[in-house]
């Protein structure tokens, strides 16, 4: 074993010791940017790819290269694999997709000069995205059976300050994908400011951009309740910068449990930054609770055995007695892009279920708010 590899083993392991413990087997599978636009087809990438937008690292593809809204087939296939296996409650194997309510109503934005944000629901955004394929339907099945159970990234995975800006100043780059309908893109010039990524809802550059990011925190989860039919209880801020102040107005809405980085960069303005240290079960001043992920899971990137590894994390995090909290994204499972893509994530999502239920019979499934609730009950 290579000195790297004893490092990074011991790190994991001290990462895992503070916090809250249980007895128990508990697997939670989280997923992000569900419900976001990312790439709206092969053209536009190809198109943003020419333009040096969508850059390969290597030979490992750029994010936009399979990430787009789950289609009806791949939502039908991932519940297919999840309902799959069942825990000793006879509970399926349930995925908390942490999802974003909205995204920007390009027509509008330009239609107004560029000067005013206007945005849509998400349902909208899939109608316009798969027209004839009834597509929200198939979230509300998976929420009914169990295996698919909403929570909130946001309003949008979108810095509406920083992207505004830029539209305003014309910048070229911005100014490209916005007409091809997306954002998504790996920036080479800022505002004349630290480069902050579009994607980063919660990064800021001035003090106003809190006001702007608390209202879509507000009403993103006044839409989420909308949309879904029940309040949302778990916030994953996107791309991790998040000031600390925006928590006090997600508390005010239902927010109970927020996810944090054990090491949170919390964006303070004009580039500066504060580290944070959490651990699991840590409350915050607004009587919050922090969940914090301990394993990764992401196939649609080569090179790496993301079951074993996947497992290894897991067998730390029991070993120290804490649940393992799983963090996957979206472009795992999605094929409307690329069909091998989803075929390979959804047959390494199903063989590592397979070898964490063959080692740990007892394992448990759970839903981040379940998570979070457990922990509420079994604390203080």
């Amino acid at each position: 074993m290579s000195i790297g590899s004893v490092k990074t083993r011991v790190l994991r392991n001290l990462s895992n010791v503070p916090g809250w413990r249980t007895n128990k087997k508990i697997l939670v599978l989280e997923s992000d940017d569900w419900g976001s636009i990312r790439m709206p087809s092969i053209e536009v990438h190809e198109a943003m790819k020419e333009k040096g937008l969508c850059p390969y690292s290597g030979t490992q593809p750029s994010y936009n290269t399979y990430d787009t809204l789950a289609s009806a087939d791949d939502l039908s296939e991932l519940f297919g694999v999840l309902s799959s296996f069942k825990d000793e409650s006879n509970h399926p194997c349930v995925m908390t997709p942490v999802s974003l309510v909205a995204n920007p109503n390009f027509e509008r934005i330009e239609k107004n000069g560029f000067e005013t944000y206007y945005h849509e629901p998400m349902t909208a955004t899939l109608e316009r995205y798969y027209p004839n394929s009834k597509v929200f339907n198939l979230w509300k099945e998976g929420i009914s059976s169990g295996v698919f159970i909403p929570q909130f990234h946001g309003r949008e995975h979108l810095n509406i300050a920083e992207w505004m800006r830029a539209l305003r100043s014309n910048d070229a780059d911005t100014r490209f994908a916005f007409s091809n309908g997306c954002w998504g893109f790996q920036r080479r010039q800022s505002n004349g400011h630290p480069l902050i990524s579009y994607q980063a809802a919660f990064d800021l550059h001035e003090q106003a951009d809190l006001n702007i990011q608390g209202k879509s925190i507000e009403e993103g989860l006044q839409m989420f309740h909308s949309i879904f039919g029940y309040t949302a209880r778990f916030f994953v801020p996107p791309n991790g910068p998040f000031n600390r102040s925006l928590e006090k107005i997600a508390a005010m809405h239902g927010i109970r449990y927020m996810s944090t980085p054990k090491i949170q960069i919390e964006p303070l303005g004009k580039g500066q930054n504060r580290r944070v240290l959490h651990w699991l079960g840590q409350k915050n001043n607004v009587g919050q609770r922090y969940l914090i992920r301990n394993c990764f899971f992401e196939p649609w990137q080569g090179g790496i055995d993301w079951v074993e590894r996947c497992l290894k994390e897991i067998e730390i995090a029991f070993n120290w007695k804490k649940p393992a909290v799983v963090s996957s994204h979206r472009i795992n499972y999605i094929g409307a892009l690329n069909m091998g893509n989803r075929e390979k994530g959804l047959k390494l999502l199903s063989r590592l279920l397979t070898r964490i239920q063959n080692r740990w019979p007892d394992v448990m499934f759970l839903s981040s708010a379940e998570l979070g609730a457990l922990i509420d009950g079994q604390s203080d």
